[in-house]
């Protein structure tokens, strides 16, 4: 079976070529190519979608937005249809995330790396229990979170 990869914000900003948010494209492409050869499948967390328009309503001037904002939505829409080589997730059920948001306090609370004075925002937590799900969905799969913060990359189950 073919790892399973969940794509974060950093990284479909790449794919998309945002303005600000593009300083890593060239590699980012390449990697991609090479979990394409890898036979990887590809996840985009509800998460990721949200955050990727929150960042491109927030970021420059109104053409740029705009621009931005039709290209991101022609991806999320081939993405639905099945068009390009990632799946959206599922929006969590109320079930699901009553089960995980206690977590949130704590998490935001505290610093995420010695190194950052940030926690972990709810949409990374979100990304992270999807990443549990994928784990006991593909037990058997290797399963990770693509992303440019070293944090998420460290979420990583090897293959059985």
């Amino acid at each position: 079976m073919s790892s399973i990869c969940l794509i974060d914000t950093s990284i479909f900003l790449e794919f998309l070529n945002i303005p600000n948010f593009n300083q890593n494209r060239e590699a980012v492409m390449q990697e991609f190519r090479d979990y394409i050869e890898l036979g990887c499948t590809f996840l985009l967390p509800m998460a990721t979608i949200l955050e990727t328009g929150n960042h491109i309503a927030q970021n420059g001037d109104g053409g740029m937005r705009r621009k931005s904002a039709e290209n991101f939505v022609e991806a999320v829409k081939k993405a639905f249809a099945g068009e390009i080589p990632w799946s959206p997730t599922e929006f969590p059920q109320t079930t699901e995330i009553l089960e995980w948001i206690d977590q949130f306090p704590d998490l935001a609370g505290r610093n995420k790396a010695p190194n950052k004075q940030e926690g972990t925002s709810f949409g990374d937590l979100s990304i992270i229990e999807e990443f549990h799900k994928a784990c006991k969905r593909f037990s058997m799969s290797e399963v990770f979170i693509w992303s440019l913060d070293q944090d998420l990359k460290n979420y990583h189950q090897p293959p059985r």
